[in-house]
C-alpha cells in the first residue's frame, strides 16, 4: 500500500480544480447530495400530503407518476434528464442541475410513501380533535397532523438522504467531476496505485453514510422517560 498517491492528490480529491476552475470532488458530492436532498424531502412532503388527501382519478394518475419514478433507474433519469430536455424544450441544464434535478424526483417519489403513511399512522381522533377546534381540514393537517407524522418520517427521510449520497457517484455518466469521477481521473494519471485510491474513495463514502446511519439511528430511538414520571 502506498497512501502518497492521495496525500499528493487531496486537494483534488477533496474539492476538484477549484479555486483556478469549477468545484468538484468530495465537495461537489456533498453540494449535490445536499440541494437533491432538501428537493426531495419536499417534493415528498407535497407528494405524500397530496397522496393522502387524494382519491379517484387524480390519486391513479399521482400513484402511476410516483410508481414510473421509482421503477426507472437513476442513471437512465439522469441520461433522459440531459438529452431529451433540449430537444423537447430547447433548454440546456447544466450537468451538476441535472444530476441533482432526477435526484429529487427520485428521492422525492420514494420520500412520498414515506409521508402518506406517517399520515395515515396518525390517529382518527387527531383529526376529529382538530376539526373540532374550527381549524379545519387543512389548518389541521398543518398544525395537528403533519407535526406528529413527522417524527414517524424522519428516519426515512435520513435513510433516503443516504441513498442519495451514493447515488451522486452516478453523475460521472455525464462528466459530473464529483469524488468518483475526479478518483478515476486520479487513478488514470497514476496508473499503478488503483487500491489506494478507490479504498479513500469507498471510505469517505462509509464515513458519510455511516454518520447519517447514526442520525437516522438517533432519531429512531425513543426518548428517555424523566425520572419524575418514571416514578
Amino acid at each position: 500500500m502506498n497512501p502518497s498517491v492521495v496525500i499528493d492528490n487531496l486537494g483534488y480529491l477533496l474539492v476538484g480544480a477549484w479555486p483556478d476552475g469549477p468545484v468538484g470532488g468530495l465537495a461537489l458530492t456533498l453540494i449535490l447530495s445536499g440541494l437533491s436532498g432538501l428537493a426531495s424531502a419536499a417534493l415528498g412532503l407535497i407528494f405524500g400530503v397530496v397522496l393522502a388527501v387524494s382519491a379517484g382519478a387524480a390519486r391513479t394518475i399521482l400513484t402511476a407518476g410516483l410508481g414510473f419514478l421509482r421503477a426507472v433507474p437513476v442513471v437512465m433519469l439522469i441520461f433522459w434528464t440531459y438529452f431529451l430536455l433540449p430537444i423537447l424544450f430547447g433548454v440546456s441544464i447544466p450537468e451538476a442541475g441535472t444530476v441533482a434535478a432526477a435526484l429529487s424526483l427520485v428521492g422525492g417519489a420514494y420520500l412520498s410513501y414515506g409521508v402518506a403513511s406517517g399520515i395515515a399512522s396518525v390517529g382518527r381522533g387527531q383529526w376529529e380533535a382538530g376539526l373540532a377546534l374550527g381549524l379545519g381540514p387543512w389548518r389541521t393537517l398543518r398544525f395537528v397532523i403533519l407535526p406528529q407524522a413527522l417524527r414517524a418520517m424522519a428516519p426515512s427521510f435520513v435513510n433516503q438522504w443516504t441513498t442519495l449520497i451514493k447515488d451522486t457517484s452516478l453523475a460521472y455518466v455525464i462528466g459530473v467531476p464529483e469524488l468518483s469521477f475526479v478518483a478515476a481521473q486520479v487513478n488514470n494519471r497514476a496508473m499503478i496505485y488503483p487500491a489506494e485510491i478507490f479504498l479513500f474513495v469507498g471510505a469517505v463514502y462509509g464515513v458519510l453514510c455511516v454518520s447519517l446511519d447514526g442520525l437516522a439511528s438517533g432519531v429512531r430511538r425513543p426518548g428517555k422517560v424523566p425520572a419524575h414520571r418514571a416514578k
